[in-house]
C-alpha cells in the first residue's frame, strides 16, 4: 500500500540537506579601502565620471570596449572604496576618462599649503606630491648641495634618459 505525506506527518518534515551550509554564521562585513591613495582613486574615479555626465553603467561599458570590464556594480563599490583598484584597473580607468594616471591617485590641487597623504610616505605638500607623482621630484626634500646625490638617483633610476629634467643647483630645495 502507498502512503501520502497527509497518512504520516514525520514526511512534512524534511531534515535539511548535509551539503548545504546553515546561515547561522553572520554576513560578511563589507570590504573597506582603508589606504589613503585607494580612497582618493575612489574619490576621482567618481568625480571625474560626474564630470563627463556618465553613469556607472556608461563607464562599465566603456571600460569592456576598451578591454578591461569591470561592472557597473563593481564601479560604484570602488567609488564608495568597498572595492580595490589594481594598476590594469587604475591605467584602463585613467585612459577611459581621458586622464593621466597620476590624475587618479591624487587629490585635485597642487597647493603647497594643502596636505596630501600618501601611501608609504605620509603627509606632504600637494605641490610636491604632484611634482614627485609627475616624476620632476623626489619626494623627500633635498638637502642644499644635494649631499646624498638623492636628486641624481631620482634622475637616474626614476625617468628615462630622454626625459630627465635639466634642473639648475638653483632648483633644489
Amino acid at each position: 500500500m502507498s502512503m501520502t505525506v497527509a497518512d504520516d506527518v514525520r514526511l512534512l518534515k524534511k531534515q535539511p540537506s548535509r551539503k548545504l551550509p546553515r546561515m547561522t554564521t553572520a554576513p560578511r562585513p563589507r570590504s573597506q579601502v582603508t589606504d589613503p591613495t585607494g580612497r582618493q582613486v575612489a574619490t576621482n574615479v567618481r568625480r571625474l565620471r560626474e564630470a563627463r555626465g556618465w553613469s556607472t553603467y556608461d563607464l562599465a561599458r566603456l571600460l569592456e570596449a576598451a578591454g578591461r570590464p569591470i561592472a557597473a556594480s563593481a564601479i560604484a563599490k570602488l567609488e564608495r572604496a568597498e572595492r580595490r583598484v589594481d594598476t590594469g584597473d587604475l591605467t584602463a580607468l585613467a585612459a577611459v576618462l581621458r586622464v593621466n594616471p597620476s590624475a587618479l591617485l591624487l587629490p585635485f590641487t597642487d597647493d603647497p599649503a594643502s596636505v596630501v597623504e600618501i601611501t608609504g610616505v605620509g603627509e606632504v605638500d600637494a605641490e610636491r606630491a604632484w611634482d614627485w607623482v609627475d616624476g620632476e621630484m623626489p619626494i623627500e626634500r633635498v638637502q642644499p648641495g644635494d649631499p646624498s646625490g638623492a636628486l641624481l638617483q631620482f634622475q637616474v633610476y626614476a625617468r628615462p634618459p630622454g626625459r630627465r629634467m635639466q634642473l639648475s643647483p638653483g632648483e633644489v630645495d
